[in-house]
């Protein structure tokens, strides 16, 4: 665990660890991601703050005294040692926190009705930057009466200058609206998959090409 929490750390990747950061003897993540860096555990005092509140809770609902000192908040609190320099991820479901390293490399817990939440409010936090960016899209034409193989030269240039912008071609022999067609096609990016569509067009008419309709998925 501690190899694996090092390498995420230098990896400069968005990473999510799940589950082994509660405090019964089998939870090493915690202890783990502080010798990954280096050093050791410590109450964080926000941490703190939400644990007490949450042990208070408990004890009103059982109908028992809440004893800040007692064995079982003490074992709670452990939950709340984060390595040095960890910031905390609030926890909607019962407000025992996870915690961050880096801004980068995140630690929840491993129920997903916790995990769930808490890794939205990290993305939508922290990574707003990122989002969106592995959206796709895809521009077609419908093409009458010619062969992939006359085609192909065509796709193989729109690949090598719009690159990483791909190329689709999906044949049809009896198609009941178009017949027997080409549906050609370019995917990814939307900002370059218009521009690598309207190259593929020039190219389809300077073949003399009889093209159909247009789509855009």
């Amino acid at each position: 665990i501690t190899a694996d929490v090092r390498y995420a750390l230098d990896s400069g990747d968005v990473v999510f660890s799940f589950g082994g950061i509660g405090a019964t003897p089998d939870d090493h993540t915690r202890a783990c991601a502080a010798r990954a860096l280096g050093g050791g555990l410590s109450l964080h005092p926000e941490a703190r703050d939400l644990i007490l509140a949450r042990s208070q809770e408990v004890a009103q609902q059982e109908g028992k005294p809440f004893d800040p000192s007692g064995p079982d908040t003490l074992r709670r609190l452990q939950m709340g040692c984060f390595p040095e320099g960890a910031v905390i991820i609030p926890n909607p479901y019962n407000r025992i926190p996870g915690f961050s390293l880096n801004g980068r490399v995140h630690f929840l817990p491993g129920f997903p009705v916790m995990a769930w939440p808490m890794m939205a409010w990290v993305l939508d936090q922290w990574h707003a930057d990122l989002h969106g960016q592995s959206r796709l899209t895809e521009q077609a034409v419908i093409v009458h009466g010619q062969m992939e193989a006359t085609l192909t030269p065509l796709m193989e240039d729109i690949e090598a200058r719009f690159a990483p912008v791909k190329v689709f071609s999906l044949p049809s022999v009896d198609h009941p609206v178009h017949g027997r067609h080409i549906e050609l096609g370019v995917k990814g990016r939307p900002g370059a998959v218009a521009a690598a569509f309207d190259a593929l067009l020039e190219g389809l008419n300077l073949l003399g090409a009889s093209l159909g309709p247009t789509s855009v998925r």
